[in-house]
């Protein structure tokens, strides 16, 4: 996922009822797929901001010197003002780019 291409919210927004669960006909369904997907998005966001923090990370044998490392507050900065992951997950969802089947429907 590119996060420099996201056209999801930052700020709370109203959504239609009916186009969220318009997939499944079943709101709750449609959140617990939209949760599923939140989770996977904010891992993916983790891992890679770690990553990328411990590119820049100096490691010091004293605790008294604390470093302000100028490269982590900008990588820092970029990622607080994405989107949230439940965001990105509800815009992924409206443009169906999610993928979801029922498990119940293939047993029967």
């Amino acid at each position: 996922m590119d996060l420099k291409k996201v056209d999801a919210p930052t700020t709370t927004e109203t959504y239609n009822r009916n186009e969220i669960d318009a997939p499944t006909e079943n709101i709750y369904e449609a959140i617990s797929i939209i949760s599923r997907r939140a989770e996977q998005i904010n891992t993916d966001i983790r891992k890679e901001l770690i990553d990328k923090l411990e590119e820049f990370a100096t490691y010091n044998d004293s605790l008294e010197e604390i470093f302000e490392n100028k490269e982590q507050i900008e990588v820092s900065k970029f990622y607080e003002r994405l989107p949230k992951p439940h965001a990105l997950a509800i815009q992924e969802w409206l443009n169906d780019k999610i993928y979801f089947r029922n498990t119940e429907d293939e047993e029967a």
